[in-house]
């Protein structure tokens, strides 16, 4: 059964969803995180993925508060991205709530870093964040394309310990276009057993369907909640299985 996995981008400490990473085309849907985590968990979900928008252009966490109160006020399970470059970043994060956190850009300009919290925390606490655009990799808030092929940097990591891997598909995020299947495929082709969660697309509950047929272990979902093309309560029947 696929876990779902709704998204709080948080924003100048709002609740805000982007159109392909691009800060400039934002949407203010809550003024307060609090509330959506709230409304999630009143609907029977367990799982929690959280952006810190603000820190992923400082490049050192930000919206560390607004977690601490969602960790505080609901017994969600979160995971926690955006900026995250240091050991004290990481401290931060884990002391204000959250249960795993996410890196991505750390483990391309940094790897020895990133590696470092693989063996100190285990590769079930730290999350691959994998997000390409064309197949190469993006960091820094998306606002940086680089070389990278994104299959062989997936494989790497996962060969250096880490469990579950966030991809997203730059090109399809908050587009409510449909989700890049082919590319989870492949990607599955070449590591079946890790722990995949896809991102990006998602416009209804026939692509979360899809995605669990074709393997994937889990999805997070942002917009499609958010604009009413899911609701919760539809949910679940993935959720309450699991």
């Amino acid at each position: 059964m696929i876990e779902i996995i709704p998204a709080i981008d948080i924003l100048d400490g709002k609740c805000v969803r982007l159109s392909k990473g691009d800060y400039t085309q934002q949407k203010v849907y809550n003024e307060d995180p609090l509330d959506a985590a709230k409304r999630f968990e009143d609907n029977g979900i367990g799982r929690l993925h959280i952006v810190d928008l603000d820190g992923a252009k400082a490049n050192r966490i930000i919206n560390y508060k607004a977690l601490e109160r969602i960790a505080l006020h609901t017994s969600l399970v979160v995971d926690f991205g955006g900026g995250l470059k240091s050991d004290s970043d990481l401290e931060i994060a884990f002391d204000c709530g959250a249960q795993m956190i996410t890196g991505g850009s750390i483990a391309v300009k940094n790897p020895p870093v990133f590696q470092g919290w693989i063996n100190k925390f285990g590769g079930h606490k730290i999350i691959l964040g994998a997000d390409a655009l064309e197949q190469k990799i993006a960091i820094t808030g998306w606002t940086e394309t680089t070389d990278i092929e994104l299959i062989p940097f997936i494989v790497k990591w996962r060969k250096q310990g880490i469990g579950k891997i966030i991809c997203t598909d730059i090109s399809r995020d908050g587009m409510l276009q449909g989700p890049n299947i082919e590319l989870y495929r492949q990607i599955l082709e070449q590591d079946p057993q890790g722990y995949l969660i896809a991102s990006g697309g998602v416009s209804g509950l026939h692509d979360i369907e899809a995605l669990e047929k074709a393997g994937i272990s889990a999805v997070i979902v942002g917009k499609a909640i958010y604009e009413g093309k899911i609701r919760l309560k539809d949910l679940s029947s993935f959720h309450s299985n699991l």
